[in-house]
């Protein structure tokens, strides 16, 4: 019997420490395998002598690096979605002018593009570097099926544009249309109420109005007004075409056939891709019998080291770029979204960094909290005193956005970023009516006056309204004051420019919103003069993400559940319907975000998009 129970311990013990063991081995296997796929042995691709980068226009441009969820959905599906930063494509095409080994430039737009994602400030910063490109004696070739106005704007910077003989494309210029959600909300007994400060903060309307406001109205059309006018600008200049002719042919043709594509100076050859690939063979100087040209994508040229070019640095001199993207929201956030006390804490370490010589704060976000931004823009303030801030505005940096920018060194902004929209609102949501529709009633037992006022359970009273309101005339004047003593501007100026009003980038300079037009590395150039670092330095970009093993270790079970979701198809996305219910559930998860504690908010227009 003792000899049974020992061979029976023994045979557990056993057991126990195989699986122990083979768990052990399968997980360090696993970690192997993937740690494998994504390292590799080489220097880097290899670049044929009179290769053509080519760019595909399809591929996803973000400011920032992709959050760590992307790297799992990858590795376990096969395959990702292309995608680089604005600064590395922009770093990779100075890179490819200066590369002697580079001809010329391959702009791919053949395929469904992702610059619908894109705004046009970053899409400005990607066409100036090709314009430096082509300025330095390299050809640059476009070539497309079904062009917007967006591709277009990058590919017009080209020598050369080809259309496919049975390709559109399309100029009738810009537009933004709105949601509104008041009937709806109405329809199903949810209740609105809203505080506000500025005429001109049109976030609020979707849920109040049935249509755009005048004000609104006024304040969109000036904005499409100026995008538009930089848009006919920059193509008219590469294309020596008169803006006037552009307007002439959004207004009487909008979408152009190849043929009359090439009869208004649009593009320069009506042609098959094959005799696009003929061409490029000839500038690649390719044998004949060569399936296609000498060519490197971008991707991979990205990871082709640029030292000998004098592109990248190395350097115990660090320029910080800080990278606020997406919605501001109070605490730590998630990924996609500017969390206030996370990126307090980045500044707050940035301060105490001796190597950290300046910081370069790029912004690409529409606003949201106001208690997150106010966290954030005290650590900038206390950093400028330090080193150096730089801000950078991308696409879009209003409202939260710019409340944090107010307090840095100078302000850089392109001409057609979105800004400004200096307000507050409050919106205050009941669902009385729903509940009592269905047979749900409230009764409540209190000890003050107000000590259920943020109930929704019921409208507001008039009394609670008027604490609303105060709250929010408060905060709204603190960012006024705020924004008065970061830019040296007299409290009257900018009580006059504020009122939520949006600005486009070029109109915000005449006003004093913005010190210069330039991108992302004009700011950088700028700060490296403040800290006279002269050439000496090297960026150092943040959030900086968790390493491949806190991913793995830390993260593996949300990763695997995210990769489980299931991605719309290509035709739902470009089904006019689902775009329309997409548009729908990005205002609800908008409403969803908005989490601030005090329930005040600095924010765009929800659903202000040019298309």
């Amino acid at each position: 019997m003792t000899n049974f129970i020992k061979q029976t311990v023994a045979s557990l013990i056993g057991t126990v420490l195989g699986l122990i063991v083979f768990c052990g081995l399968g997980t360090t296997g696993l970690f192997l395998l993937l740690l494998a796929a994504t390292s590799t042995k080489d220097t880097g691709p290899e670049v044929k002598d009179k290769s053509v980068l080519v760019f595909d226009l399809s591929m996803k441009i973000t400011d920032g690096e992709p959050n760590s969820g992307e790297f799992f959905q990858n590795a376990f599906s096969g395959a990702g979605e292309e995608r680089m930063t604005l600064r590395k494509v922009v770093e990779t095409l100075e890179k490819a002018r200066r590369d002697p080994r580079i001809v010329g430039i391959y702009l791919d737009a053949s395929r469904e593009s992702a610059t619908s994602d894109v705004g046009y400030a970053s899409l400005k910063e990607i066409r100036k570097a090709l314009e430096e490109f082509r300025a330095s004696g390299k050809k640059v070739v476009a070539y497309g099926s079904n062009w917007s106005e967006k591709e277009y704007y990058i590919s017009s910077a080209a020598n050369s544009i080809v259309l496919n003989p049975l390709g559109l494309m399309e100029v009738n210029g810009l537009s933004s249309q709105m949601m509104f959600l008041t009937g709806a909300l109405q329809k199903y007994g949810i209740g609105v109420q809203v505080v506000r400060v500025g005429k001109f903060k049109g976030a609020v309307e979707p849920l109040i109005l049935t249509k755009l406001s005048p004000e609104n109205r006024e304040q969109t059309q000036k904005l499409l007004d100026d995008v538009w006018g930089e848009w006919r600008d920059a193509v008219g200049s590469s294309r020596k075409i008169q803006p006037q002719q552009l307007q002439a042919i959004a207004d009487n043709q909008a979408l152009l056939e190849a043929t009359q594509a090439k009869d208004s100076g649009l593009v320069d050859q009506v042609a098959y891709p094959d005799e696009v690939v003929s061409d490029l063979k000839k500038l690649t100087k390719s044998d004949k019998d060569d399936k296609t040209f000498k060519q490197i994508n971008l991707n991979d040229y990205a990871q082709v080291s640029g030292k000998s070019l004098g592109v990248e640095r190395d350097s115990k001199n660090k320029i910080a770029v800080v990278y606020a993207e997406g919605e501001i929201v109070d605490g730590i956030g998630e990924d996609g979204q500017v969390g206030g006390d996370r990126f307090a804490k980045i500044f707050n370490k940035l301060r105490q960094d001796k190597n950290i010589k300046a910081v370069v704060l790029r912004i690409n976000s529409p606003g949201g909290s106001a208690t997150a931004a106010e966290v954030m823009q005290r650590e900038v303030k206390l950093t400028r005193q330090e080193k150096p801030v730089v801000v950078s505005m991308g696409d879009t940096a209003a409202s939260g956005g710019y409340w944090i920018a107010s307090d840095s060194n100078r302000i850089f902004a392109e001409p057609n970023t979105i800004t400004g929209s200096i307000g507050v609102f409050g919106i205050l949501l009941n669902g009385q009516k729903l509940a009592n529709d269905n047979g749900i009633t409230w009764d409540s037992v209190k000890t003050g006056q107000y000590a259920d006022f943020q109930t929704a359970s019921r409208p507001k009273s008039l009394q609670e309204l008027a604490l609303y309101q105060r709250s929010v005339d408060r905060i709204y004047n603190m960012f006024l004051n705020k924004v008065s003593q970061g830019r040296k501007l007299p409290e009257q100026k900018v009580a006059e420019i504020a009122q939520g009003r949006v600005w486009s980038g070029v109109a915000a300079k005449e006003i004093g919103l913005v010190d210069e037009i330039g991108g992302l590395n004009s700011a950088i150039a700028y700060a490296a003069n403040e800290a006279k670092l002269g050439e000496d330095w090297e960026l150092q970009e943040y959030p900086r993400f968790s390493t491949f093993g806190e991913r793995f270790f830390g993260k593996v079970t949300q990763e695997v559940q995210d990769t489980l979701g299931i991605e719309p198809t290509q035709a739902q996305k470009s089904n006019p319907l689902t775009a329309e219910f997409q548009k729908l559930q990005q205002e609800i998860q908008i409403l969803q975000k908005m989490n601030d504690p005090q329930g005040v908010y600095a924010r765009l227009p929800f659903n202000l998009k040019i298309e």
